[in-house]
């Protein structure tokens, strides 16, 4: 994978936030943002923009016009050696960001100095009275802000090294998988599904995927399989041509492969947050029953989601979950059976929300009080 070297330093804050990192050379803005949130050590909680000369790209609101670029649209190579990044409107955070030139082999954080400030905070200007009073035991506000601010870490390099590189993303195991078994091409059944010999050595290598002690029978037999095989039919990872299924060329591009199962969890979509917080739950918590996770996941969706038209229920949510079980489970999100489930061998390393969610959670910087 080429890389390029960026140093990314927060403006007015001192002792000084600062992180060299090596990110795709292809990445798209929208990616470039969610490893710079991981790199640095935000939670993604407000909107954010980067700034070119008298251009501007982000996430534009449909309700308002305005000039702002659709980031999405957008690389890195697309904007000059030197530009900006303002996160957080009101807090107004601005990180100037310069390319240094190539980097390693592989994505990751090479070096790095000072923690991340507290989010909501006030600024720069705000941050400095915070220090201040925390410096200070005597301070009238001491008590009060020191249990604001919580749990507020060290800049780790080696961890953080390697959430930019799970936030990169890798190729879940299970997708190498199959597109190994199929190859070149492989014939499919009158019926359009995969054939009963294929079936079979996934399920030598994936033996939780079918529930009985025998034999697959049919590419149904294993629900993972057969959302997966639709999947990457979806997203252009496989074609179909007179009944003989072709991998596709970009299946071959790591980086493409995991952008192109990105693409079927847009983001702020409540499949995708839900998917995503599923996924870091599991990751940040441990194994836990279907139904418990449900209790402890509702709190986060009961305000602001709806479900037919009427607000979101645990039964809506736990429907939700059930339908998005095979497909997360062919994508190594989850792992288990129907009475436990474990974070998949990928929780990590193909969600962008689950990689931030997880990080976030184990560090942290964000309780899961409403879960508890």
């Amino acid at each position: 994978m080429r890389t390029v070297r960026l140093q990314v330093t927060l403006r007015e804050v001192t002792p000084a936030v600062l992180r060299v990192v090596d990110v795709p050379a292809s990445c798209t803005l929208s990616e470039l943002h969610d490893l710079l949130q991981v790199a640095m050590g935000w939670t993604d909680s407000h909107l954010h923009q980067f700034l070119a000369g008298d251009a501007c790209y982000g996430v534009p609101d449909q309700e308002f016009d305005t000039d702002e670029r659709d980031e999405a649209g957008f690389r890195l190579a697309d904007l000059p050696t030197r530009f900006g990044y303002l996160y957080d409107f009101g807090d107004g955070w601005t990180h100037d960001i310069e390319v240094l030139g190539p980097g390693e082999a592989q994505p990751g954080c090479g070096y790095g100095e000072g923690r991340c400030p507290p989010e909501d905070c006030g600024g720069p200007t705000g941050y400095v009275e915070l220090v201040e009073v925390l410096a200070d035991p005597t301070h009238d506000d001491h008590e009060h802000m020191r249990s604001w601010v919580g749990e507020w870490p060290e800049f780790d390099q080696a961890a953080t090294d390697r959430v930019v590189r799970d936030m990169v993303g890798q190729v879940p195991p299970s997708v190498a998988l199959l597109l190994g078994l199929i190859g070149d091409r492989v014939k499919l059944t009158p019926g359009g599904r995969l054939p009963r010999v294929l079936v079979r050595q996934v399920q030598q290598q994936r033996p939780d995927w079918y529930p009985l002690d025998r034999p697959a029978q049919v590419e149904d037999d294993l629900p993972p399989l057969a959302a997966l095989h639709e999947l990457l039919r979806h997203v252009g990872l496989l074609r179909l041509s007179k009944g003989v299924l072709y991998r596709t060329r970009v299946a071959g591009d790591p980086l493409e492969v995991v952008r192109r199962l990105r693409s079927c969890f847009p983001p702020r979509e409540f499949s995708t947050v839900l998917a995503g917080d599923l996924v870091a739950l599991l990751a940040a918590t441990g194994p836990m029953p279907p139904d418990e996770l449900t209790t402890k996941l509702y709190p986060l969706f009961e305000h602001g989601w709806s479900a037919n038209g009427h607000p979101l229920t645990p039964p809506d949510l736990r429907t939700h979950i059930g339908r998005m079980s095979a497909e997360l489970r062919g994508l190594d999100q989850i792992s288990g059976d129907w009475r436990i489930w474990y974070p998949g061998p990928a929780a990590r390393s193909l969600l962008p929300h689950a990689t931030g969610m997880t990080q976030i959670w184990t560090t942290g910087r964000k309780k899961i009080t409403t879960v508890s």
